[in-house]
């Protein structure tokens, strides 16, 4: 059951939506982006803020999904197979009809997330045998690795890359086409996660983030919660790469692994916006992508430095977040009772946010 606090707050982010690019059409894809950072948020705070394994490999999804999309959209259509559609480094440009290339791109995102799903899977058999900051560098060094081995393979691209299909319509299509995908698949991340969250999923993760080995002792498959959680992550990171590679139109070592940016970027919209509640990795998406879109056009020379003090300011000063501050103080808006014979020491378990 939604909350009335909740209504008004998916009725305005409806209407930007909906609206965003009627009203800013010349930013529809920096919307796009938005909704992507959003889900890329969202998802990471599966298993790094509810369940407490903080995972600096995400984007290794991110990168696998946009290859396996462009294996797909080649290979199903272009008789020559994708080997010889990038060897010719750009030469040969095969024309896909629209019924193709939408086709293509369909079964592209669907491979993109199962073949991501499917990693997840066997990455989690070892991956989960490390905790706190050694499950965190080995995801990263997992990501580093997939970026690595990516580039010497020279049916992909190598680190030559790969063109993406053309997009067979208008400009102005094409850019509301991928926003809306983008929309679409940021709504469907956040009422999955909110649905799980409701359910034995959510209590079972939230109990191995506040202590495994005793969640352990309770019966809790813990190894079955967490590799859950993170085939979900995969599953959307490894969809939205998937559009991600066919909205830029080329896809390199550079594009597919962004670990500098967005890699760092879904941690720390995370961190901005509270870890381990439903809101806060979608107010902290919408606040700092709107924050680094105004320092790229204001303060160009300066902008990573403005990240990097919101991120020092948000770490050191302000730990739990945006959202995590907001319970503190006003815990009666958020559904949380304040046991008054303890005078506020203890709080009675109330409504996830």
């Amino acid at each position: 059951m939604i909350a009335r606090n909740d209504a008004y707050i998916y009725g305005a982010l409806g209407i930007l939506g909906i609206l965003g690019p009627i009203f800013f059409p010349n930013y529809t894809l920096s919307i796009a982006y938005l909704w992507m950072m959003v889900l890329m948020a969202s998802t990471w705070d599966t298993l790094g803020g509810q369940t407490g394994y903080n995972s600096l490999g995400n984007i290794t999804f991110f990168g696998v999904g946009m290859y396996i999309s462009a294996i797909v959209q080649v290979s199903f259509f272009y008789e020559g197979g994708v080997g010889e559609y990038t060897s010719a480094m750009g030469s040969i440009k095969p024309v896909f009809t629209e019924s193709q290339y939408f086709i293509g791109l369909g079964l592209g995102i669907l491979a993109a997330g199962v073949v991501s799903v499917l990693m997840a899977l066997v990455f989690s058999s070892f991956m989960f045998g490390l905790r706190g900051p050694y499950f965190a560098i080995g995801s990263l060094g997992l990501a580093i690795a997939t970026a690595e081995i990516t580039i010497t393979i020279n049916y992909v691209g190598g680190a030559s890359g790969i063109s993406m299909p053309l997009f067979p319509g208008d400009i102005e299509f094409r850019s509301t086409f991928f926003y809306i995908l983008c929309f679409v698949f940021a709504v469907a991340a956040h009422f999955l996660l909110r649905w799980l969250y409701s359910t034995q999923f959510g209590l079972a993760i939230n109990a191995i983030r506040d202590d495994e080995d005793k969640a352990e002792a309770m019966g809790i498959p813990t190894l079955k919660y967490k590799r859950i959680g993170w085939t979900i992550a995969a599953f959307f990171m490894g969809c939205i790469g998937a559009v991600a590679g066919n909205m830029a139109g080329f896809i390199d070592k550079e594009v597919a692994y962004p670990i500098p940016t967005f890699g760092i970027f879904m941690v720390a919209m995370v961190l901005l916006g509270g870890k381990g509640t439903l809101w806060g990795p979608v107010l902290g998406a919408i606040l700092f992508h709107v924050i680094k879109e105004t320092t790229w056009t204001y303060l160009l020379n300066l902008q990573w430095v403005a990240l990097g003090l919101i991120l020092i300011v948000n770490i050191v000063y302000f730990q739990q977040g945006i959202m995590g501050w907001l319970q503190s103080k006003y815990p009666e808006s958020f559904g949380i009772a304040i046991d008054a014979s303890r005078e506020g020491a203890n709080v009675k378990s109330g409504e996830t946010i």
